[in-house]
């Protein structure tokens, strides 16, 4: 069993997982468990069983929203406590988010094992909390072992296991897929599962002028921008592709010669895999999760960091134009990934988890 929160920093994870734990022995039963308002989403995964619970954050107040905040997070206790008690697993697995935290405590009360695989460089407030319970910690980055106060025999590197469908693909291939020629300069801009209004805003403004630059753009702009990223567009006479979300990032990776992009561990790790500068805007809000997310890459001289405060479409405008003026810049980007591993993390993961069922 794993379990995860609603964003796709989390749901990606537990599906790269489940997917290849199945891949590994079809007669394993998996079940990912999400909060309920998680149903319907397009982050879902297809082929393993899902099952919902009722929870929300805590809010540590004695407000009403903290008061109910605290009913609905016992209620999913209640359910987290049925689903353990119908589904027996051998090994629950937490992916993050305080969500997590009904079905991971409830597993910890029956004595059931557990691992809980952090995504950050700095771990979430549900895994620092559930981290002296787990059996197992599982890590995306080396880095971030240092952050759990825990015997450092409970930590293991795994890196951050990527979807199944997530497969590098020929570059040519990749621009046919969004009908783009090969002799253009190819820009991924994307602000996380949901979209960014900041990132969106900011290209959109610094766009106009590189069309003559030769530029073609691959713009996943989130389902509540969507209206008015279309509109501006429109305006414009550039090669444009644009998304509210996009399933088959696959394509999207391997046609990008630059990603602009947030900073979620999932993204992090996904660059690393395809190996694409990137310009970084990490999320300001995050408690500098994805600032740090951020450095993993420019410390290695494989992207830029913008503080999201100072983001302005003039320096965005002129950092695009030397990269694309100047690609000896950009092929000092590509080498920086010569430094950063991409470890199989769904297998590592497995074998962790297996091990851990084989001495149940």
């Amino acid at each position: 069993m794993a379990v995860a929160g609603s964003s796709g920093g989390h749901i990606y994870p537990a599906a790269g997982f489940l997917s290849r734990l199945r891949a590994e022995d079809s007669a394993i039963e998996t079940l990912l468990v999400l909060p309920r308002r998680c149903a319907g989403s397009p982050l879902l995964p297809a082929g393993c069983g899902l099952k919902y619970i009722s929870t929300v954050p805590l809010k540590l107040s004695l407000s009403l929203g903290g008061i109910i905040a605290l009913f609905r997070f016992l209620k999913g206790a209640i359910e987290s406590l049925g689903l353990l008690l119908e589904f027996k697993p051998d090994v629950v697995v937490g992916f993050g988010s305080l969500d997590s935290l009904p079905v991971l405590l409830s597993a910890w009360l029956l004595r059931e094992k557990t691992i809980i695989h952090e995504q950050n460089v700095i771990p979430g407030r549900a895994n620092r909390l559930f981290a002296r319970f787990a059996d197992r910690v599982a890590v995306s980055f080396e880095v971030a072992k240092k952050y759990f106060k825990v015997s450092p025999k409970k930590i293991i590197f795994t890196g951050n296991p990527l979807r199944p469908e997530l497969k590098k693909i020929g570059r040519l291939q990749a621009l046919s897929f969004f009908g783009f020629s090969g002799g253009r300069f190819t820009v991924l801009v994307m602000g996380g599962s949901l979209g960014s209004r900041r990132i969106n805003a900011c290209f959109l403004e610094a766009a106009p002028a590189l069309a003559a630059e030769g530029l073609q753009v691959i713009h996943i702009c989130g389902a509540q921008d969507f209206a008015f990223v279309n509109e501006s567009y429109k305006k414009m006479n550039l090669p444009v592709k644009l998304f509210a979300f996009l399933q088959e990032m696959q394509y999207a990776y391997s046609a990008a010669d630059l990603v602009i992009s947030r900073s979620g561990a999932g993204t992090i790790a996904e660059l690393i895999y395809f190996g694409i500068p990137a310009l970084l805007i990490p999320y300001p809000y995050a408690y500098q999760h994805q600032l740090r997310n951020a450095e993993v890459l420019a410390e290695k001289n494989a992207a830029l960091i913008f503080k999201d405060e100072e983001l302005k479409a003039a320096d965005l405008k002129e950092t695009l134009e030397g990269l694309m003026r100047e690609p000896g810049k950009l092929k000092g980007m590509l080498s920086g990934y010569c430094g950063l591993s991409a470890p199989d993390a769904a297998r590592l993961l497995v074998n962790a988890v297996l091990s851990l069922n084989y001495a149940h």
